[in-house]
């Protein structure tokens, strides 16, 4: 009978890459996720943080004109002036999606923060 004791270095690879999808989001939002704001639109305008977690959000405006950080839903509403970084922290969130938009340009500046 042959001895198969070949190390399993795919199954400890899966192992982990899974442990870091799962840090991924809760490191990002221990440091903070980066949102910028640009001629009125955020980037990236999707961000992902754990659900039942804290997060914090820092937003930098390269409008020319003041932008609005806005969303009933995180309970957050906050003015940025040209070229200036806010700091919002919100949470923690039950699963699902949540919308954010400049209040002065509804229009164009919409992001969606999903808690999963």
């Amino acid at each position: 009978m042959a001895n198969n004791k070949r190390p399993r270095h795919g199954a400890l690879l899966g192992v982990v890459a899974g442990l870091a999808l799962q840090a991924g989001p809760a490191m990002a939002a221990e440091q903070g996720i980066e949102m910028t704001l640009a001629a009125h639109h955020f980037t990236p305008d999707h961000v992902t943080v754990p659900a039942g977690t804290r997060f914090k959000l820092r937003v930098t405006s390269h409008d020319s004109t003041p932008d609005e950080f806005e969303s009933p839903a995180l309970r957050v509403e906050k003015i940025v002036m040209p070229g200036q970084t806010i700091t919002v922290t919100a949470g923690p969130l039950a699963p699902g999606k949540y919308d954010v938009f400049d209040d002065y340009h509804p229009e164009t500046a919409q992001a969606v923060v999903e808690a999963q």
